[in-house]
């Protein structure tokens, strides 16, 4: 028997909703495998923020720290646009959270399910056979480095720096051939090595971890080249490395190839068991509290959650089989083809897992 012990931020918009159903799937979880399920619930976000809070406020960062274990709903919504700089849902919470708890290693799959290809705007046989992550720096490049404006009325200026120095390339890298000694062996590192000088050490920093995985095969991509071999190729790759910007853009192309964003989840992870799971889309505040939101990417996230921070396999396999077998028998929500609510939509998985 093991303690799943985690902090559950369950954030705005429908955050809430398919986070319920997240929990819903993890007690049958708990309940079939024999686990103490311990949830320690906070506010995260906007809804922070309309508590008369900080959008990270104190108790829910020291509970992210001390589970070492973070589920996350969605951050953010039109409601707080006016709102400036860090008192902002997104910049004031998600950002610190990946910086304080040095979550540098973002993985989000691209695999695409048999029942939803056909959903996805590729042909068939671009598709069939695509198994591939990508795995984005997430601490450092242009989105934490200085950034202002300078110059007068009617002549501004702006800036943002992008810097990476050679140990936080080294790490990601070391993670990246990590994974893939587990996979197909072979890493793909996506630059702009023809402009950037971050992106020269970037090169020159990955082919000399290169050097310690001989049977992993190195393969380097500008990022201009990527977007288009991604769509034309998707089946040659494996493990794609990229630095934080170019890798926001990249992962958001790749969940096109799934046939919806509702099913890809991610993990940002640190060393050790340190990790926040979170759905890739957003709060999708139009919806809310309508029973439409899709809850599968929430669900999946938290078998990321089981596996990789508490190396529970079977239990994640449990879960990823019963989604698997919901999109199967279409018991999914409307945007999926289903005519299922949120809640029904976990009510099903969890009874799939228990049985």
């Amino acid at each position: 028997m093991a303690d799943i012990n985690f902090t559950y931020l369950p954030g705005d918009g429908i955050g809430p909703e398919v986070g319920a159903t997240a929990i819903e799937v993890l007690e049958a979880v708990a309940t079939k495998f024999g686990h103490d399920l311990n949830v320690e619930e906070h506010l995260v976000g906007g809804a922070a923020i309309d508590a008369g809070l900080k959008p990270l406020p104190d108790d829910s960062f020291e509970s992210c720290e001390r589970t070492g274990a973070i589920l996350l709903g969605a951050v953010g919504g039109p409601k707080w646009d006016h709102l400036k700089g860090e008192d902002r849902p997104e910049l004031g919470s998600l950002l610190p959270l990946r910086k304080r708890l040095n979550l540098y290693a973002n993985i989000r799959p691209c695999k695409p399910y048999p029942a939803l290809i056909d959903r996805a705007p590729l042909k068939r046989e671009r598709l069939e056979g695509v198994d591939f992550v990508v795995m984005r720096e997430l601490t450092g490049g242009i989105y934490f480095g200085d950034k202002g404006r300078d110059g007068s009325p009617g002549n501004w200026g702006a800036f943002d720096m992008c810097r990476y120095s050679e140990s936080e390339v080294r790490r990601i890298a070391i993670k990246a051939f990590d994974l893939a000694m587990g996979r197909r062996k072979k890493v793909t590192s996506v630059d702009k090595s023809n402009v950037l000088e971050t992106s020269r050490l970037w090169r020159e920093t990955v082919i000399d971890v290169a050097k310690s995985y001989p049977d992993v095969e190195l393969e380097h991509l500008l990022v201009d080249a990527m977007t288009m071999h991604m769509l034309t190729r998707a089946q040659d790759f494996d493990v794609i490395l990229t630095e934080n910007m170019f890798g926001d853009i990249l992962t958001d192309e790749a969940s096109v190839l799934c046939g919806s964003m509702g099913v890809i989840p991610s993990a940002s992870l640190s060393d050790g068991r340190m990790g926040m799971f979170e759905p890739i889309h957003g709060s999708a505040p139009d919806i809310a509290g309508q029973g439409k939101a899709n809850p599968l990417a929430m669900i999946l996230s938290a078998a990321w959650m089981l596996r990789l921070s508490f190396g529970l396999g079977a239990e994640a396999d449990a879960i990823e089989l019963a989604v698997e077998a919901a999109l199967e028998g279409a018991h999914t929500t409307g945007d999926l083809g289903g005519g299922l609510t949120t809640f029904a939509v976990g009510q099903w998985i969890a009874h799939y897992v228990r049985r």
